[in-house]
């Protein structure tokens, strides 16, 4: 598998290009924002970008679908249709964490409406990527549509903001609920195996073994609140 790993916006959100070594396919999981640099990576290995794949529509995940998707033009935009009410209010999320609309120009998020929808994840739905195969798990929690991308054979699991290293995704934006987040990383997860790399939106590169041991939300050491990306 190939993995390039670009990281945009004030929120260091990571945006990653997964390519197929054979077929030169890829997918592109949350765009944040319009960096010429995630185009530059998809061209760099001369990959054929099959789909833009929202894990979930936050501001600092979508915010450059729209450009992305003028350049990629035959890229489907891929969403779970819990999240779509979340990504249509994408010209008015900034709102949503409290940022001043006076400040939105210099801090980069003034946002178009993003482009329509292609096609919409399902929960167990098989997504294939040349010779690499998705696993399509809906995570609601952080946000209602969540999804995580988990491909078997490589033992990565792409989770956008369900799971961290040390923590876990915040769950006082609309749509979010406690009980469900933590309900889909114990039962959609944690079942993944211990050796599984969990390649996350925000921070390093951790696995379902540490986090399982060491996560304090996880082991009861903490209680889940505000405050997360």
């Amino acid at each position: 598998m190939i993995i390039e790993e670009v990281t945009v916006t004030a929120f260091q959100q990571h945006t990653r290009i997964l390519g197929c070594e054979k077929t030169k396919l890829a997918i592109c999981i949350d765009p944040g924002d319009d960096s010429r640099a995630i185009v530059e990576a998809i061209d760099k290995h001369g990959l054929e970008l099959q789909a833009i794949a929202v894990t979930h529509a936050h501001l600092d995940h979508i915010g450059g679908v729209a450009a992305l998707k003028k350049l990629k033009p035959a890229a489907d935009v891929m969403l779970h249709k819990a999240d779509e009410f979340i990504y249509d209010a994408l010209p008015e999320q900034a709102a949503w964490i409290g940022i001043p609309r006076n400040q939105w120009g210099a801090m980069g998020l003034n946002f178009e409406t993003p482009p329509k929808v292609d096609g919409y994840w399902e929960d167990g739905q098989a997504y294939k990527v040349g010779e690499l195969e998705f696993q399509i798990l809906h995570c609601p929690g952080h946000t209602p549509g969540h999804v995580v991308l988990f491909e078997p054979t490589e033992r990565k699991v792409f989770v956008g903001d369900v799971l961290f290293a040390g923590s876990v995704g915040r769950t006082d934006l609309p749509g979010g609920s406690t009980e469900q987040l933590i309900d889909s990383i114990m039962n959609k997860l944690l079942p993944l195996g211990d050796d599984v790399e969990v390649h996350s939106g925000h921070g390093p590169v951790t696995t379902i073994g540490r986090e399982r041991l060491t996560n304090p939300f996880l082991t009861g050491a903490y209680k889940l609140g505000a405050g997360r990306l």
